[in-house]
């Protein structure tokens, strides 16, 4: 390795030690003793090899198998599965690739995975492909000590990687924004790796139904409707929430800003009418919003404990029969609360909703997201490079998501899939082909099949995203912009007091009666006075030159 200063790496390690919590979680869950082919030279190909990619399907140009000479490839993964490497698709993936593969298994479990990660940076002996949720502190290590591969430099030999960052539009953002101040791309990103809609407004339809009360389309209908059902249910709590303090995150996107969450995060929003970034937390949609929360609080229609309630206490309300009727959530929660309480509630029925306040919108989930794996700068990079590119490939992604048809998996004449040695199972989760056949495991895919069952929507998810598309209610993302190295250090210095600030006022500001106008303008003062004009014009100076592609 070149250029590389260990103790650099020893000395940001405790700051990914934190920042790698977001990798757990971030990701999407919830045998075969097949030999690796053997390797040949470049020279000794024949065009059965080649045949022998294409039948393997789309590898976007990429030639299997990718290595001339037996090379192992060490990777750490975020997985609970033990013995990765002898299940079936990684049996596979040896196999198409030539390549050996050395997987350490760290649980998926609470903070064991950054915590190991923490350990293997400060020592330096760096396994070849590694998980990471960490990109700002990545880029830091890698522009300072070398220990990272710059993905730039070899897309000449990564065809997938440049179809789908280099040359597609619509991605192409993500090496303006994940790249390091120096320009250089240590991370690779997760592709298609999100639903159109995965959280959102649900709401008891059988209830709603029952008491004649229709779906709202706007805040006004939204307030009736609670205020309705609080009168037929005296002793509900029709607006019921597990988000805690992120609950004011959630909703801040329907009145056209957002505001940061418990963990930190931005305090300015990006306004797209204008092309310019704004304090969120000080607008006077924030105030707007809270102003609602308020009413909704001193009326008893949003439940008392919104701050403190657990998921299992938020669980026991909303899984009574009418106790609570309106929350949100994640979209699987229409189908697993239904599960859950088919024997007492039979009626039950738990169904999306459209996004309340003025703009009436909620995020679009970008196909691109801001963790992946990055990749040590040794001997074995173009190995560890082209593996990482197979698995990007369509092929790739279909068997490391779904397997073989006719092996993994059978599909029928409509298209359905069925897994029949998962035959059991009355849904095949992301968990259970993890766990039988090795996919999905975190830190050795990038990219998700279309087909997969991720993507495989019940009825009631199928109409969360229908109702989101045919309404128009996905609101275009912020910008993710890219900081230098002073920026990014004032920012880390400002934005935490101003977040926690903010959201500690709103909690303040919807459950004390004496808080109102006078108080919103105090916060105002404090908020200036905690630099937040300062901190929006850092944005507005990285926005200029993310435009001018600098």
């Amino acid at each position: 390795m070149k250029n590389v200063s260990f103790k650099k790496v020893i000395s940001m390690a405790l700051v990914l030690s934190m920042m790698l919590l977001l990798i757990v979680g971030c990701g999407s869950k919830d045998n075969n003793d097949a030999e690796p082919q053997n390797s040949t030279t470049e020279d000794s190909k024949t065009d059965d090899t080649k045949d022998q990619t294409e039948d393997y399907g789309d590898t976007g140009g990429l030639e299997l198998p990718i290595v001339d000479k037996p090379v192992t490839i060490k990777i750490l993964a975020s997985t609970n599965v033990t013995n990765l490497e002898e299940k079936f698709v990684m049996q596979e993936l040896e196999k198409r690739t030539g390549v050996k593969l050395d997987i350490q298994e760290v649980p998926d479990t609470g903070s064991a995975y950054s915590e190991k990660f923490n350990v293997i940076l400060s020592s330096g002996k760096l396994p070849d492909i590694m998980l990471t949720g960490a990109y700002k502190e990545i880029n830091a290590i890698g522009d300072n000590s070398g220990a990272f591969v710059d993905l730039n430099e070899y897309v000449d030999i990564l065809p997938n990687f440049k179809s789908i960052f280099v040359d597609d539009p619509e991605n192409s953002w993500a090496l303006k924004s994940y790249s390091s101040p120096q320009g250089k791309m240590y991370m690779w990103p997760k592709y298609n790796a999100n639903r159109t809609v995965n959280h959102g407004y649900l709401y008891r339809k059988d209830i709603f139904d029952k008491n004649g009360i229709k779906a709202w389309t706007n805040t006004d209908e939204f307030y009736d409707a609670l205020k309705k059902l609080k009168e037929i249910y005296p002793d509900s709590i029709p607006f019921a929430s597990k988000l805690q303090g992120n609950i004011f995150n959630r909703l801040s996107y329907g009145w056209g800003i957002v505001v940061p969450t418990t963990e930190g995060g931005q305090v300015v929003y990006y306004n797209e009418d204008e092309k310019v970034w704004k304090p969120s937390v000080t607008a006077p949609e924030f105030k707007d919003m809270l102003d609602f929360m308020k009413k909704l609080y001193d009326e008893g229609l949003l439940d008392p404990e919104f701050l403190t309630d657990t998921e299992a206490s938020w669980s026991g309300k909303m899984t009574q029969e009418d106790k609570a009727f309106v929350t949100f959530d994640w979209i699987g929660r229409m189908d697993m609360f239904r599960e859950q309480v088919k024997d007492s509630i039979p009626n039950y029925d738990l169904r999306y909703a459209l996004p309340i306040g003025p703009v009436g919108k909620w995020l679009t989930l970008d196909k691109v997201v801001n963790y992946g794996i990055c990749i040590a700068n040794n001997p074995n990079k173009e190995a560890a490079l082209k593996l990482m590119d197979y698995v990007s490939s369509p092929s790739g992604a279909e068997l490391m998501t779904m397997g073989i048809e006719g092996v993994t998996y059978e599909k029928d004449g409509s298209g359905n899939i069925a897994y029949p040695e998962l035959a059991d199972r009355e849904a095949i989760s992301i968990k259970d082909l993890e766990e039988k056949y090795g996919m999905f495991a975190e830190g050795t895919y990038t990219r998700m099949a279309p087909e997969s069952v991720y993507f495989n929507l019940t009825e009631r998810e199928k109409e969360a995203e229908e109702i989101m598309v045919k309404n128009d209610r996905l609101a275009p993302n912020d910008p993710i912009l890219k900081f230098t190295d002073e920026e990014q250090a004032k920012l880390n210095q400002l934005e935490p007091n101003l977040a926690s600030g903010a959201i500690e006022f709103a909690a303040k500001y919807v459950m004390e009666s004496s808080y109102g106008d006078k108080e919103w303008d105090d916060w105002v003062k404090r908020a200036e006075s905690l630099k937040i004009n300062e901190v929006n014009d850092i944005y507005n100076q990285a926005q200029k030159r993310f435009d001018e592609g600098k």
